[in-house]
Formats: structure tokens, C-alpha cells, sequence
């Protein structure tokens, strides 16, 4: 059975910084392109981020270019989120998700975790 854990969400200021992980088990994250994504309240999932199965080949949307990193560490199964300048519109649940293409499409993935809170006060 596949799990993805998020971790590293919070409350922060505005201009601060967080770095989300994902981590799973019963998968070897390797394998798959993994993507971040983000539900503000009453707001559809967005694409925020996603990475390839190699690291090589990054995508991110344009309301977070410049600002946030997504990165991989294979040998720790774990994808990180790294956040820079958060503004309060950043405010939402953050999830991974895996699959087979680094897609910014929600239906490109397999298996979604949970979510984390990330709270960006003004």
C-alpha cells in the first residue's frame, strides 16, 4: 500500500520561508515524477510544482516561479518544497502526488497524500 506523508507546513509571515517534504512508503519515490499541489478554501487543487523521476526536469506554475523550489532526494525516498517570499494568496493545503508523467495535471498522478496546512499571515 502506497502512503505519501507532507510535513513542514505552518504558520508564517509574509516574505518568510517553509520547506514542505514528502516522504513515502510501501513506494520507492524514484521511480515516479512527483508533483506538488494546493487547495486554498473554496478553491479548486492547483498545480504548484513537479519534478521528474531523475530531478531533471522541473515545472512550475507562474504564480510561484522565482520563489519556490521543488527538488528530490532519492536516496531518502523524499521531495522537498522549498518556499521563499510567501505572500498570504500562498495560504492553502499542500499536497504531493505521484505518477508516471511530470504532468501540472491533477488526472497525471496516482496517489495523492493528505495535505499540509501552510498559513501565510499578512
Amino acid at each position: 500500500q502506497v502512503q505519501l506523508v507532507e510535513s513542514g507546513g505552518g504558520l508564517v509571515q509574509a516574505g518568510g520561508s517553509l520547506r514542505l517534504s514528502c516522504t513515502a512508503s510501501g513506494r520507492t519515490l524514484s521511480s515516479d515524477a512527483t508533483g506538488w499541489f494546493r487547495q486554498a478554501p473554496g478553491k479548486e487543487r492547483e498545480f504548484v510544482a513537479a519534478i521528474s523521476w531523475s530531478g531533471g526536469s522541473t515545472y512550475y506554475a507562474d504564480s510561484v516561479k522565482g520563489r519556490f523550489t521543488i527538488s528530490r532526494d532519492n536516496a531518502k525516498n523524499t521531495v522537498y518544497l522549498q518556499m521563499n517570499s510567501l505572500k498570504p494568496e500562498d495560504t492553502a493545503v499542500y499536497y504531493c502526488a505521484v505518477g508516471a508523467l511530470t504532468t501540472p495535471r491533477k488526472l497525471g498522478y496516482d496517489y495523492w497524500g493528505q495535505g499540509t496546512q501552510v498559513t501565510v499571515s499578512s
